[in-house]
């Protein structure tokens, strides 16, 4: 038997249905606890503009953290440092962090 579920967004401020591709979950926190809230766009622009000048003159304290394609930066490369411990019969994983001590020892030999 197949099923289909449907998973239909539902203001939480007005009880008005929101449109696929419309409105937003809203996360926020507040004196120490955290919030969500689903808005419908119109609900979303408001609550951001009622909370824009708090936001505006507050200090950043957490958040998201935006990640690159190229994943973060090193000093040296990774390439580079899995082909001289191989020629060094140090085995490292082909793909993933590289051990600390095979980078330091890639370090000193360098």
């Amino acid at each position: 038997m197949a099923q289909r579920v449907i998973t239909q967004l539902i203001s939480d401020l007005s009880g008005d249905e929101i449109a696929e591709g419309k409105g937003e979950t809203v996360e926020f926190s507040y004196r120490g606890t955290s919030y969500k809230i689903d808005l419908t766009d119109k609900e979303a622009a408001g609550f951001d503009k009622a909370i824009a000048t708090y936001v505006d003159n507050a200090t950043k304290i957490g958040g998201r953290r935006k990640s690159s394609a190229t994943g973060s930066k090193s000093d040296y490369d990774a390439k580079d440092v899995r082909a001289w411990a191989k020629s060094q019969g140090i085995q490292v994983p082909e793909r993933g962090r590289i051990p600390g001590d095979v980078v330091e020892k890639y370090k000193a030999a360098s």
